[in-house]
Protein backbone atom coordinates (compact mmCIF):
# COMPACT_ATOMS: atom_id res chain seq x y z
CA UNK A 1 0.00 0.00 0.00
CA UNK A 2 1.03 3.41 -0.89
CA UNK A 3 1.98 6.22 1.22
CA UNK A 4 -0.57 9.05 1.78
CA UNK A 5 0.86 12.03 0.02
CA UNK A 6 2.92 14.54 1.62
CA UNK A 7 1.69 18.05 0.86
CA UNK A 8 4.82 20.49 1.72
CA UNK A 9 5.06 24.44 0.73
CA UNK A 10 7.41 25.89 -1.89
CA UNK A 11 9.72 26.98 1.03
CA UNK A 12 9.98 23.62 2.45
CA UNK A 13 10.64 21.82 -0.69
CA UNK A 14 13.86 24.23 -1.56
CA UNK A 15 15.14 23.65 2.08
CA UNK A 16 15.26 20.23 1.91
CA UNK A 17 16.85 20.26 -1.48
CA UNK A 18 19.45 22.40 -0.41
CA UNK A 19 20.23 20.25 2.77
CA UNK A 20 20.88 17.65 -0.03
CA UNK A 21 24.27 19.36 0.09
CA UNK A 22 24.73 18.99 -3.70
CA UNK A 23 25.18 21.16 -6.74
CA UNK A 24 21.87 21.82 -8.44
CA UNK A 25 22.33 19.01 -11.35
CA UNK A 26 22.55 16.72 -8.94
CA UNK A 27 19.88 17.30 -6.64
CA UNK A 28 18.05 14.39 -5.95
CA UNK A 29 14.36 12.55 -6.14
CA UNK A 30 12.74 8.81 -5.92
CA UNK A 31 10.74 7.43 -8.57
CA UNK A 32 7.23 6.74 -7.06
CA UNK A 33 6.81 3.49 -8.93
CA UNK A 34 10.81 1.96 -8.93
CA UNK A 35 12.19 3.83 -6.01
CA UNK A 36 15.27 5.04 -9.10
CA UNK A 37 17.20 7.87 -7.57
CA UNK A 38 17.73 10.64 -9.87
CA UNK A 39 18.48 14.11 -11.41
CA UNK A 40 19.02 16.66 -13.87
CA UNK A 41 22.78 15.72 -14.67
CA UNK A 42 21.17 11.64 -14.63
CA UNK A 43 18.80 12.58 -17.10
CA UNK A 44 21.08 14.67 -19.29
CA UNK A 45 23.59 11.46 -19.09
CA UNK A 46 20.06 9.17 -20.28
CA UNK A 47 19.79 11.38 -23.37
CA UNK A 48 17.20 13.45 -22.06
CA UNK A 49 18.74 16.58 -23.10
CA UNK A 50 21.62 18.42 -22.89
CA UNK A 51 21.50 20.92 -20.83
CA UNK A 52 20.01 21.38 -17.05
CA UNK A 53 17.63 23.67 -19.18
CA UNK A 54 16.32 20.98 -21.25
CA UNK A 55 15.47 18.61 -18.70
CA UNK A 56 14.26 20.46 -15.62
CA UNK A 57 10.83 19.67 -16.86
CA UNK A 58 11.26 16.28 -16.51
CA UNK A 59 12.82 16.09 -12.88
CA UNK A 60 10.72 14.77 -10.08
CA UNK A 61 8.23 14.17 -12.95
CA UNK A 62 9.46 11.33 -14.98
CA UNK A 63 11.41 8.72 -14.45
CA UNK A 64 15.08 8.30 -15.98
CA UNK A 65 14.21 5.27 -17.56
CA UNK A 66 11.59 6.54 -19.77
CA UNK A 67 15.00 8.08 -21.62
CA UNK A 68 16.89 4.76 -21.74
CA UNK A 69 14.27 2.10 -22.34
CA UNK A 70 13.87 0.86 -19.09
CA UNK A 71 10.38 -0.02 -19.74
CA UNK A 72 7.41 -0.79 -16.81
CA UNK A 73 8.96 -1.51 -13.56
CA UNK A 74 8.47 -5.12 -12.28
CA UNK A 75 7.51 -6.07 -8.83
CA UNK A 76 10.14 -6.52 -6.58
CA UNK A 77 12.77 -5.37 -9.01
CA UNK A 78 15.65 -3.38 -6.78
CA UNK A 79 15.47 0.16 -7.59
CA UNK A 80 18.63 1.35 -9.98
CA UNK A 81 17.47 0.70 -13.71
CA UNK A 82 14.83 3.42 -14.18
CA UNK A 83 11.16 2.81 -15.65
CA UNK A 84 8.89 4.10 -17.78
CA UNK A 85 6.54 5.95 -15.01
CA UNK A 86 5.61 9.86 -15.33
CA UNK A 87 3.31 11.89 -13.26
CA UNK A 88 1.77 12.84 -16.19
CA UNK A 89 -0.59 9.79 -16.87
CA UNK A 90 -3.73 8.46 -16.31
CA UNK A 91 -2.56 7.04 -12.82
CA UNK A 92 -2.24 9.70 -10.53
CA UNK A 93 0.42 7.77 -7.91
CA UNK A 94 3.06 10.24 -5.97
CA UNK A 95 3.99 10.73 -2.54
CA UNK A 96 4.96 14.75 -2.77
CA UNK A 97 3.03 17.64 -3.36
CA UNK A 98 4.17 21.08 -3.68
CA UNK A 99 2.12 23.83 -2.75
CA UNK A 100 2.82 27.51 -4.28
CA UNK A 101 1.42 30.30 -2.29
CA UNK A 102 -1.28 30.92 -4.68
CA UNK A 103 -2.73 27.22 -4.06
CA UNK A 104 -1.71 25.54 -6.86
CA UNK A 105 -0.58 21.93 -6.53
CA UNK A 106 2.63 20.06 -8.39
CA UNK A 107 2.87 16.66 -8.05
CA UNK A 108 6.57 15.64 -7.43
CA UNK A 109 8.45 12.49 -7.00
CA UNK A 110 9.83 12.22 -3.38
CA UNK A 111 12.73 14.18 -2.13
CA UNK A 112 15.84 12.10 -2.13
CA UNK A 113 17.81 11.71 0.97
CA UNK A 114 21.12 13.92 1.34
CA UNK A 115 23.05 10.89 1.38
CA UNK A 116 21.08 9.37 -1.55
CA UNK A 117 21.69 12.47 -3.57
CA UNK A 118 25.16 12.82 -3.00
CA UNK A 119 26.10 9.05 -3.22
CA UNK A 120 24.22 9.67 -6.88
CA UNK A 121 26.62 12.31 -7.09
CA UNK A 122 29.50 10.47 -7.24
CA UNK A 123 28.56 7.83 -9.52
CA UNK A 124 27.62 10.38 -11.73
CA UNK A 125 30.78 12.56 -11.74
CA UNK A 126 33.03 9.13 -11.86
CA UNK A 127 30.92 7.75 -14.93
CA UNK A 128 31.26 12.03 -16.76
CA UNK A 129 35.27 11.64 -16.36
CA UNK A 130 35.20 8.10 -17.44
CA UNK A 131 33.52 9.28 -20.85
CA UNK A 132 35.60 12.73 -20.97
CA UNK A 133 39.18 9.53 -20.99
CA UNK A 134 37.43 7.79 -23.57
CA UNK A 135 36.65 10.19 -26.00
CA UNK A 136 40.06 12.06 -25.39
CA UNK A 137 42.68 11.36 -28.12
CA UNK A 138 45.30 9.03 -27.04
CA UNK A 139 48.39 10.79 -26.63
CA UNK A 140 51.56 10.78 -29.37
CA UNK A 141 53.41 8.21 -27.56
CA UNK A 142 50.74 5.73 -26.48
CA UNK A 143 50.92 1.96 -27.77
CA UNK A 144 48.58 1.20 -30.89
CA UNK A 145 46.76 -1.85 -31.24
CA UNK A 146 48.42 -4.38 -33.83
CA UNK A 147 45.47 -5.31 -36.18
CA UNK A 148 44.56 -9.45 -36.11
CA UNK A 149 46.80 -11.40 -38.78
CA UNK A 150 49.38 -8.42 -39.03
CA UNK A 151 52.76 -9.65 -38.31
CA UNK A 152 54.62 -7.56 -35.53
CA UNK A 153 57.94 -6.12 -36.41
CA UNK A 154 61.61 -8.03 -34.69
Amino acid sequence: MRQPTERITVEEFQARLKAQGVPRQHLAFKCVMCGTVQSMASLIKAGAGKTEEQVEKYIGFSCVGRFTGAGSHVKDTPPGKGCDWTLGGLLQFHELAIITPDGQVHKHFAIASPEEAQALMRINEVAAKREDLLAAPAPENAQQEVPAGEAVPL
